[in-house]
């Protein structure tokens, strides 16, 4: 009993010492006896006799728990091929530089416990974590780093879009980012992340994600107001082609973008290069002539280089908080998505307001090079493929 209430906060030193102090108390055959009660080896505690009788006699002992090399040897020393073995089973394995400081496998420790069982080596899965440590090995997921083709002018690019939008936001004219968002399955299908519900009642969705065909899916295309910190996104139903792209700057501009810009001149566009939006897309150069005849506007488009999509501020001053505040939760319906758009917020003060665009949108519609005749289009001295201004069609 006085055994169980001491041992947990016992060490080594302290263990044997109680248990010698045990057996001077037992007197003849108390080595024994102790040995037998408490699961003690006799030699431990013959050890913890000649310390205390060191102790009696003035002889300190150092702070050392072990006599030096005491206690059991590593795996690696008792077994000279377990490491190289290791190494071998998880190297045809190991994904990236080999000659980086830091490499991951994508075996797991158990599958490799059991390899190394099978060539004779006696371990455990938490050993083998251990060793892996030792040879720089850790758990790591993806990095998303690569951005595909390095365009010569890519930095020179962002420095000039910087700069027409600086110049737009002082002259007080409206410059806006627009990307479509991912497509999103309408139905009762898990939606990533989590939300507060009572314990044990998860919402029930769908185990597979296949389309629904009466719901089909939804195409949220963004329009972000940089000056405004406020966004306008049209949920279509339809496919995602540059005509539906233009008019959900349409719907933005006639819904937030004129009362706050209402003595407009022109318009400042900053956009992907590729997807309905993209700088070689016909249908969107001739859309826009549409637009800017309608509104009375001179339209600018500055496309990000190609591969730099995450750079476009529409990512993450808006579709990246769409995205945290529907977390977890299905999406329903066409006006779920909505209402669900529409209540985003953000300590900023971000202002989003969402409508379903019923319209049909056909794809691959072209546009005939007499059509492109008409654009009233002016490539910028500076990568004109990629900065350009359209103007209204004179009357």
């Amino acid at each position: 009993m006085r055994y169980k209430a001491l041992d947990p906060v016992l060490d080594e030193r302290s263990r044997r010492r109680f248990a010698a102090a045990e057996a001077l108390a037992a007197g003849r055959g108390g080595v024994a006896a102790v040995s037998r009660i408490i699961g003690v080896a006799r030699s431990t505690i013959n050890r913890g006799l000649a310390e205390l009788r060191d102790a009696n006699s003035g002889d300190v002992p150092g702070m050392r728990l072990r006599r030096p090399g005491g206690g059991r040897k590593k795996l690696t020393a008792t077994d000279p091929t377990l490491l190289s073995d290791l190494r071998g089973l998880v190297e045809p394995a190991t994904r990236g530089d080999p000659q980086a400081a830091l490499l991951w496998t994508s075996r797991s420790l158990r599958n490799l416990a059991e390899a190394l069982r099978a060539m004779g080596h006696r371990i455990g899965h938490n050993v083998v974590g251990d060793l892996l440590r030792e040879l720089g090995y850790s758990l790591q997921a993806n990095s998303k780093t690569r951005e595909g083709s390095h365009t010569p002018d890519r930095d020179a690019q962002f420095h000039y879009i910087n700069a027409q939008v600086q110049a737009a936001l002082a002259a007080g004219e409206p410059a806006i980012s627009v990307d479509t968002k991912k497509k999103e399955l309408v139905g009762d299908f898990k939606n990533a992340g989590r939300e507060l519900r009572p314990a044990g009642d998860p919402q029930p969705v769908r185990v597979h994600d296949f389309i629904i065909p009466e719901l089909g899916r939804a195409v949220p295309y963004g329009v972000y107001d940089i000056a405004g910190n406020a966004g306008w996104v049209s949920v279509g139903i339809d496919h995602d082609t540059a005509s539906f792209a233009v008019n959900a700057i349409r719907r933005w501009w006639q819904s937030m973008g004129q009362p706050r810009y209402h003595g407009a001149t022109s318009l400042l566009i900053t956009a992907d290069c590729g997807g309905s939006n993209g700088a070689r897309v016909r249908l969107w150069k001739r859309e826009l002539q549409a637009l800017a005849n309608e509104l009375g506007l001179a339209i600018t488009v500055c496309h990000l280089p190609p591969g730099t999509s995450k750079w476009n501020k529409i990512e993450h001053r808006l579709f990246s908080f769409i995205t945290q505040n529907w977390r977890g939760k299905p999406l329903v319906s066409y006006q779920a998505i909505v209402q669900l758009i529409a209540a985003t917020t953000t300590r900023t003060g971000l202002n989003v307001k969402s409508e379903i665009d019923t319209a049909t949108y056909p794809a691959g519609v072209k546009v005939t090079d007499a059509e492109m005749a008409t654009i009233n289009i002016t490539p910028h001295a500076f990568h004109g493929e990629w900065n350009y201004t359209i103007r209204p069609n004179p009357e």
